[in-house]
């Protein structure tokens, strides 16, 4: 399994801007709070903005806004925003994958393991993630322990 670097940075960005909804943030300060390369960020929130998940304001006053609450952003939207696909193989989606004779089985276990992992995501939103809120929850049966809370 991979995380792409972009999904990670996206959700820490907006992460950054759910802190403190009331103010705008500058790609500087979001990239110099969190340690992620400014150029990339950049582009990052651009797709983050084409997605409807941040908003922009130019000028002095200016900077990048939530495009919607913190609690109805998920983990899956920011993934289908910055990666589309939630996972491929070989590049390619896991419809309409089949294998002849004894691996006949493997792709309905590919497809399984990207549905249990959007429905994750899914129940994830930036507001669970938030310091002092409540841990997101786990399906049944993940065996990773739940997050203590106000852990980040």
């Amino acid at each position: 399994m991979h995380i792409s670097a972009k999904a990670d940075y996206a959700t820490r960005a907006l992460l950054e801007l759910a802190r403190e909804p009331s103010r705008p943030l500058t790609c500087e300060a979001i990239a110099s709070s969190q340690h992620i390369p400014f150029r990339f960020l950049k582009s990052v929130v651009g797709e983050l903005r084409r997605a409807g998940l941040v908003r922009s304001q130019r000028g002095c006053e200016g900077g990048y806004w939530l495009g919607r609450p913190a609690e109805a952003i998920t983990l899956l939207d920011v993934a289908h925003a910055v990666d589309g696909e939630l996972i491929t193989l070989r590049g390619e989606p896991l419809t309409g994958l089949d294998y002849p004779g004894p691996a006949s089985g493997l792709p309905a276990v590919w497809r399984r393991i990207e549905e249990e992992a959007a429905a994750l995501l899914r129940s994830t939103t930036l507001t669970s993630l938030l310091p002092g809120e409540a841990s997101a929850p786990l399906p049944a049966g993940s065996g990773a322990p739940a997050a203590s809370k106000g852990a980040a």
